[in-house]
């Protein structure tokens, strides 16, 4: 409790520790001047962190309705300040792709334990389409079936930080054209690995699946060296 305190005071505005503190509320807050009153901060400030606040997802303003708490999400936060780190160095993407890496694998067997029969039947569906685009005259880009795919096996996680660098990751996959990539031995490299890697978790192997996913993430580092060396 103290550490909790010391926390908020220390590190939230006037208006993040109002959040907080209503956390269990109404979703609809009361119009700024109400607040300001309740809080003793001018109108003028709350405006400022309010802001600030939007900008991290935590609300939601319009006109008709007011300003309305939304669900806690990472996502918003890790994308503004990786987007800037991106903006610096695009090179900052292989260590975000890093993190990710040992995130999945760290987080692997809880997720897929978590994984219901509808999950196993959605995830066959996405490898079953994947194969369809790459398979086709003319031949397409699975992207939004990979991304899905990932997503899909940490989505039972009740943990909003590692779902919010997760989706965080598609984003800037895409920011920076890897969505678009065309080399056809490296795609079905890679969805022969993910191919695996869904017949591990439908079977319960989840140890082979963990396998298939590690070396499988290799090779993304390989595709960014290349790059860069280009």
């Amino acid at each position: 409790m103290i550490l909790r305190d010391k926390l908020s005071f220390d590190t939230l505005s006037e208006f993040l520790r109002y959040l907080a503190a209503h956390a269990e509320g109404e979703p609809t807050l009361p119009a700024l001047t109400s607040l300001g009153e309740e809080l003793g901060v001018s109108v003028a400030s709350l405006r400022e962190q309010l802001e600030v606040a939007r900008a991290l997802g935590l609300v939601d303003v319009k006109p008709r309705t007011g300003i309305r708490r939304l669900p806690y999400r990472f996502l918003p936060a890790i994308r503004t300040s990786l987007g800037y780190a991106m903006a610096l160095d695009e090179k900052n993407f292989e260590q975000y792709a890093d993190l990710r890496k040992h995130i999945e694998a760290a987080y692997w067997h809880e997720a897929v334990a978590k994984l219901t029969n509808e999950d196993h039947i959605r995830l066959q569906g996405l490898i079953k389409k994947a194969w369809g685009k790459l398979d086709g005259r003319p031949i397409q880009i699975p992207h939004e079936e990979h991304k899905q795919l990932h997503l899909t096996i940490y989505s039972r996680l009740d943990n909003p930080f590692v779902n919010g660098i997760l989706e965080a990751y598609w984003e800037a996959y895409e920011s920076i054209g890897l969505n678009v990539f065309t080399d056809y031995n490296y795609l079905r490299g890679v969805w022969e690995y993910h191919q695996r890697m869904v017949d591990c978790i439908c079977a319960g192997e989840f140890d082979l699946g963990h396998k298939a996913l590690v070396e499988h993430a290799n090779l993304l580092t390989d595709l960014l060296d290349h790059r860069i060396a280009r």
